[in-house]
């Protein structure tokens, strides 16, 4: 009968043992309305980390948590990155997973933006990554160097796209990142046509920039850079208003003065010939396609129609062009847009 007693006893104490464990460990106790994630970063330790997954993740009760961060000494094994934290979790699963640092990627989007200051800054938003560390990087005249690059043709690096990367990446392997996904992007197709009209990829990506600047009218875009292209093989200055207001800094600008035409810059296309020496943004996928696939025709002119549609007229000689030209001006000055 004793060992009976001491039997039924000693299972007892095991079946509450498991209902302890089961309850503290493998029951959910992780209760957001929806999937979230907690960010953990260089400057976390284990107090943050217990505030940010009972915050975020409403935990119902930390005391398994505690256990299992004691049980993987996880304190003095804090992975940083982005970890997921989904509807009725338990604590088990979410302790391995930070403990073992099997964080969940992020979207990182890489945008057509006009400065690469902006695209530091967007850049430091998304990731762990400081926008300083990505602007030491960029700015660099050696590191630009080292990827065949210059001041002026460093934004040709970047395609905007959304990639999927962790988001404590380290600054170097993001560099690496759009290395891989600029040589990715430009496949022997895209060299081929660069090829055939006479233009490198960095080239393709300066026209493109301006043509991105022009028009925002994504079936227009093949035209303007056909346009461009035109006055490029008749050694004709390109005459793009977008690269005086980058030589200018002044991207707010929506008439240009014949003082503002004669700008010193390498950038001012009314004063030089050819292309400037580089991109006056990042240029879209789209805007880049729209270079290599332009649409042939025998425009060299054009002027943003009247009706403020974003669109232009396209014309072949100069007197239909200053036709077009006058009615844009006659609608700018009705609406008392002077600069």
């Amino acid at each position: 009968m004793k060992k009976r007693i001491l039997t039924l006893s000693i299972l007892i104490c095991l079946i509450m043992s498991a209902g302890i464990a089961y309850y503290y460990f493998l029951y959910p106790q992780l209760r957001p309305n929806k999937t979230v994630y907690i960010y953990i970063d260089r400057d976390d330790n284990i107090d943050s980390v217990y505030t940010k997954v009972k915050t975020i993740g409403v935990a119902q009760n930390m005391l398994g948590f505690n256990w299992l961060a004691k049980l993987r000494k996880y304190e003095t094994n804090i992975h940083t990155g982005r970890y997921v934290i989904r509807p009725e979790e338990d604590m088990f699963h979410l302790v391995n997973r930070l403990s073992r640092g099997r964080q969940t990627p992020v979207n990182l989007t890489i945008g057509s933006v006009r400065t690469l200051d902006k695209l530091a800054r967007s850049v430091g938003k998304q990731l762990m990554i400081d926008s300083t560390e990505i602007a030491q990087i960029l700015f660099d005249s050696t590191f630009q160097a080292e990827l065949g690059y210059n001041k002026e043709t460093i934004p040709c690096l970047f395609i905007p796209e959304t990639y999927q990367v962790y988001w404590d990446i380290n600054v170097k392997d993001f560099f690496k990142r759009m290395v891989k996904e600029h040589e990715h992007f430009w496949n022997n197709d895209r060299l081929t046509k660069a090829t055939t009209i006479g233009m490198t990829p960095e080239e393709v990506c300066t026209l493109a920039s301006i043509v991105e600047e022009e028009t925002n009218n994504n079936t227009e875009k093949p035209m303007v850079a056909g346009l461009y292209i035109n006055r490029l093989h008749a050694d004709m200055p390109l005459q793009a208003d977008p690269t005086i207001k980058f030589a200018l800094q002044d991207f707010g600008l929506r008439r240009i003065s014949n003082t503002q035409l004669k700008i010193d810059s390498p950038y001012n296309t009314y004063v030089n010939t050819g292309l400037p020496p580089g991109p006056i943004r990042i240029p879209s996928v789209k805007g880049i396609d729209s270079v290599l696939n332009y649409t042939k025709h025998n425009f060299i002119y054009m002027c943003a129609k009247e009706d403020f549609s974003g669109t232009h007229n396209f014309s072949s000689n100069y007197a239909d062009h200053m036709v077009n030209a006058k009615r844009y001006w006659k609608a700018l000055n009705e609406r008392q847009i002077f600069n």
